[in-house]
């Protein structure tokens, strides 16, 4: 069974910093493209970062510059180290796995940042 376990959402005021994990099983991990996406209230769920098996980084503009994935292959999980966060980052953040074949998600982290 694929369980995708997110944590360290909370609430932040605006510049304050704020760390979230992700902790895969049931999956071959290294070989997944691991990303966060988030979800704000009456908005489509967009992705924030992934990071492929090779480690290569993808980023959405709006988060270019403060946020930063990393994954450990070892402990098969995945991170997101959000920096100058903004009321506009506030959203559920979920955490997704995928490979050619499948697709899986977390069932999300609140993250609330105040101004």
């Amino acid at each position: 069974q694929v369980q995708l376990v997110e944590s360290g959402g909370g609430l932040v005021q605006s510049g304050e910093s704020l760390s979230l994990a992700c902790a895969a099983s049931g999956i071959t991990f290294r070989t997944y493209v691991m990303g966060w996406f988030r979800q704000a209230p009456g908005k489509e769920r967009e992705l924030v970062a992934d990071i492929g098996s090779t480690d290569i980084k993808n980023y959405a503009d709006s988060v270019k510059g403060r946020f930063t994935i990393s994954r450990n292959n070892a402990r098969n999980t995945v991170y997101l180290q959000m920096n100058s966060l903004k009321p506009e980052d506030t959203a559920v953040y979920y955490c997704n796995a995928r490979s050619n074949s499948y697709q899986y998600w977390g069932q999300g982290t609140q993250v609330t940042v105040s101004s």
